[in-house]
């Protein structure tokens, strides 16, 4: 079995013992089923010893037996859809192989991962053929004996089915509710053969945070909105590992998302608390975020140089620049998987779960949403608005563009602060982000812009001779997109700023 990753969208359904098998060539799109199958699987489960993995409906098991004998991790996507991951069998029957063990390491940290369960499966295998012969999906016919590892041991069977997709639509899965409810069969409540094992030994979940509301406590809004962003934070973690696209980009975007909140909600939190955690997640966000800085500006650099003349193109600049980035790239990487693997990292999960789990609130946070919270948006735009008219319009100097990369801080933090309000205030909330997403955008252009000038500057003089005049019009032109970004963003804010903030 070699490494993979695959989305497994089935259904289990609960039967009795001696219930008959339903006409499978009756489901939709079926046109005939397959010679039944037969397979003994041996699955030992891993977690923690308080299930961790459990608590978020993530599976991790080593099976023998059957035509997929291996590793299997499943990570839940959706309802009846978990993205699965496989590894060889390997020598060692307790050793989790270390690509698994790190995709779970967001969860598990510096826990011990044991076996908890074990499940015996005697199964019986049906493919499902459509007219042209597409392997729809298989029918399992599922009886499993099943013992807990953990204390207290005890001992379960039962007998289930199970429908999982091959190239069949979905659609083919209502099809089996329609048909198997009709005899008596519903889908499983349980979320997998696991959760039935362990029975009441399985842990319940995280519950959501409560919605905010405009009557209720403004410390909801802060809440739902670290509890959305922390989950994000933690989807992403695992592509990080696996150097998914985008996906270093949407960690850091989480992290920053709590960062800001907790600035812009401060007098709702114990002070102390709010400012260890914003200082450990702006290391997160440096730390892992520079290999997305470095592939923005590469992109940028290698964009410029497809844009110019060939005939002013002196020195091999292109490969320079690819060799440069290619080093930045993996030192970057090394460096955040390192910060991804580390017991500061872990620490900072366990302080963002607890404060979740026991918000450190203030007086302040049980005052009204309404009041409360437009007035701290409606403070963050006044803050930009303080910034912006503070700026040196006829200048670009260094010290304008710090002061412009500031400002672009605080449209930052007020468009957070407006999507965290969408849920009191909508419309106007939503128009408010939008307008500061528009400036921090624009701003961002020209912040990329100098940046990319300070590196061109560290080139040229890595590099002399002919290179160095490409280099040169390569700053030269940065320098013109910086200015003309620049007045960009006062011809917007000049004619259309963000409007004040009525909560009113």
């Amino acid at each position: 079995m070699t490494d993979s990753g695959m989305l497994e969208v089935e259904r289990k359904y609960d039967v009795g013992e001696d219930d008959k098998l339903p006409v499978l060539e009756s489901l939709p799109g079926v046109d005939r089923a397959g010679s039944p199958e037969e397979e003994a699987l041996d699955a030992v489960y891993f977690d923690t010893a308080g299930l961790t993995l459990a608590s978020r409906g993530i599976t991790l098991r080593r099976r023998t037996g059957g035509h997929d004998a291996g590793w299997h991790l499943k990570l839940p996507v959706a309802v009846g859809e978990r993205q699965e991951f496989t590894g060889r069998l390997g020598k060692d029957p307790e050793s989790v192989p270390r690509r698994l063990r790190q995709l779970v390491q967001v969860h598990t940290r510096d826990q011990d991962v044991i076996p908890v369960a074990r499940l015996k499966t005697r199964r019986t295998t049906q493919r499902l053929f459509a007219s042209d012969g597409t392997a729809l999906a298989d029918f399992s016919d599922d009886r499993v004996d099943s013992e807990t590892l953990l204390e207290p041991q005890s001992h379960t069977a039962w007998r289930e089915w199970e429908i999982e997709l091959i190239d069949g639509p979905r659609k083919l899965l209502k099809g089996a509710d329609t048909l198997l409810a009709a005899a008596g069969h519903h889908p499983s409540a349980l979320p997998s053969k696991l959760a039935r094992g362990l029975g009441g030994q399985y842990p319940q979940g995280v519950k959501p945070a409560p919605g905010p509301e405009p009557e209720g406590p403004a410390s909801a809004v802060l809440l739902s909105y670290l509890a959305k962003q922390v989950e994000a934070l933690k989807r992403n973690d695992p592509g990080v590992r696996e150097d998914a696209p985008d996906s270093v980009h949407q960690l850091r975007v989480a992290a920053r998302r709590i960062r800001s909140a907790l600035a812009t909600f401060r007098k709702l939190a114990d002070p102390d608390v709010t400012r260890s955690l914003r200082s450990e997640l702006q290391w997160l966000a440096g730390t892992v975020g520079e290999a997305r800085d470095n592939e923005v500006m590469q992109a940028r650099l290698l964009g410029l140089i497809g844009a110019e003349p060939p005939d002013l193109l002196m020195g091999p600049v292109a490969q320079q620049i690819e060799e440069h980035f290619e080093a930045a790239a993996h030192s970057a990487r090394t460096k955040g998987l390192a910060a991804l693997r580390s017991a500061r990292y872990f620490r900072l999960l366990d302080s963002l779960d607890a404060f979740l789990r026991e918000p450190p609130l203030t007086d302040a946070a049980g005052t009204d949403a309404l009041q409360t919270v437009g007035r701290l948006v409606s403070r963050e735009r006044k803050r930009l608005k303080k910034e912006v008219l503070a700026l040196d319009t006829d200048s670009a100097s260094p010290a304008t563009d710090a002061a412009l990369h500031e400002v672009r801080k605080s449209a930052k933090r007020l468009r957070y602060a407006a999507e965290a309000a969408v849920p009191i205030f909508g419309k106007r909330a939503t128009t408010l982000a939008r307008a500061a997403e528009e400036i921090q955008e624009s701003l961002g252009d020209h912040h990329d812009s100098v940046v990319t000038r300070d590196r061109l500057r560290e080139l040229a003089a890595n590099h002399r001779g002919k290179a160095a005049f490409t280099y040169g019009r390569l700053h030269a032109l940065e320098q013109v997109a910086g200015e003309e970004s620049r007045e960009r963003f006062f011809r917007t804010w000049s004619m259309s700023p963000p409007e004040p903030f009525r909560w009113k």
